[in-house]
C-alpha cells in the first residue's frame, strides 16, 4: 500500500491506497499553524493511518505528501505557504527523524492534478484549479506536472488583477486570491456561520444585493483562472476542486456564464468554447491526498 497526506490551510486528509490506486483508509485531521504544528499535523497524519492499516509506517511501499506554497520535491523544503504561517521548512527532514520514513513533498495542486488526471483519464492537457483557502492550479501533460524552472508553476492566484484592491498574505496588491478563494470571501463576507460561502450563495440567492455582487466576483475570479490556462497552456480541460467546488452546480452555472457573458463580446474567446471545457472534481473524491499516494518522484510521473 502507499500513504499520501494533503495538508491544507485548514484540514489535513490522509488515505492509503492499494495497487489499482483505490482508497483503502481515510482520516481527516485539523490542520496546525507554523511550522511547528504542521510537522506534528503531518506526523499524526502519517501513524493515524499506520495504525488504520494496522502496519508501522515504514511498512508502506511509499509515502507522499501534498502541502501548499513553493516546493522543492528533491529536498522537501516548503516555502511561503502564508496561509499555513510556513516558511523555509525542511518538512521531509523532520518526518524521517521522528518516525525513520522517507517521504516524497509536494506541492498539494501540483499532486492535486495528478489524483484528478488518475482518475479521469482524458487523455489530453488537464488544467486543474484548487479552490481552497487560497486559489492555485496545477497542470498535467502526458501523465506528468508541468512545475516549471523553481516549481512555482501554477501560483495564479498571486497574479495581480487590481492594482487598488486588497492587500493579499503574499505582500501583493489586489492578488486573485482575495477574490477568488474561500478567505477571499469571508474576509468580503464576515459571518458567524461555518460555511461562509455557502451563506453568500443563500444570501444572493433571496435577493441580497452586495451578496450577489460578491458572488459576481468570485464567479468572474475563477473564469479569469481558469481563461489564464487555456491562453497560456491550453489544457483541454479545466477541472475545479477543493473546499468551494463543494457548491457543485451552482457555482460551475456561475463560471460558465461569465465564460460566455465574455465570449459574447468577442469572436476569438467565443471559439475556445471555454464553458464546455470546465467540470467540477467528483464530490468526496480526494484528490490531493490520492495524488500524494501516486506519486512517485521517478520523471515526476504517475505510476
Amino acid at each position: 500500500m502507499r500513504l499520501g497526506v494533503d495538508i491544507g490551510g485548514t484540514k489535513t486528509e490522509a488515505v492509503a491506497v492499494d495497487d489499482s490506486g483505490a482508497i483503502v483508509e481515510r482520516l481527516r485531521l485539523r490542520t496546525g499553524f507554523g511550522h511547528a504544528a504542521v510537522a506534528q499535523t503531518a506526523t499524526d497524519a502519517i501513524t493515524g493511518v499506520a495504525r488504520l492499516c494496522e502496519i508501522p509506517p515504514d511498512g508502506f511501499e511509499s509515502i507522499g505528501i501534498g502541502i501548499p506554497g513553493v516546493v522543492d520535491p528533491r529536498s522537501g523544503q516548503v516555502s511561503h505557504a502564508v496561509n499555513l504561517g510556513v516558511d523555509g521548512l525542511l518538512l521531509g527532514d523532520l518526518i524521517h527523524e521522528r518516525l525513520g520514513v522517507e517521504v516524497r513533498i509536494d506541492n498539494d495542486v501540483t499532486v492535486a492534478a495528478l489524483g484528478i488526471y488518475q482518475h479521469l483519464a482524458p487523455g489530453s492537457p488537464m488544467g486543474y484549479l484548487n479552490l481552497g483557502t487560497g486559489l492555485a492550479a496545477g497542470v498535467v501533460v502526458d501523465g506528468r506536472p508541468w512545475r516549471g524552472a523553481r516549481g512555482g508553476s501554477g501560483e495564479i492566484g498571486h497574479l495581480p488583477v487590481d492594482p487598488g484592491g486588497e492587500l493579499c498574505r503574499c505582500g501583493q496588491r489586489g492578488c486573485l486570491e482575495t477574490v477568488a478563494s474561500g478567505s477571499g470571501i469571508a474576509r468580503q463576507w464576515p459571518t458567524d456561520d461555518p460555511h461562509p460561502v455557502r451563506a453568500l450563495f443563500a444570501a444572493a440567492d433571496t435577493g441580497d444585493e452586495r451578496a450577489a455582487a460578491i458572488r459576481s466576483r468570485l464567479a468572474a475570479g475563477v473564469a479569469s483562472a481558469v481563461r489564464i490556462l487555456v491562453l497560456t497552456v491550453d489544457v483541454e480541460t479545466v477541472v475545479i476542486g477543493g473546499g468551494l467546488s463543494h457548491l457543485g452546480e451552482p457555482l460551475l452555472a456561475d463560471i460558465r456564464q461569465a465564460l460566455a457573458h465574455w465570449a459574447a463580446g468577442s469572436t476569438f474567446f467565443a471559439s475556445l468554447d471555454l464553458p464546455s471545457r470546465v467540470e467540477l472534481v467528483p464530490q468526496g473524491f480526494p484528490a490531493a491526498a490520492v495524488g500524494a499516494a501516486l506519486n512517485s518522484g521517478r520523471d515526476f510521473a504517475l505510476l
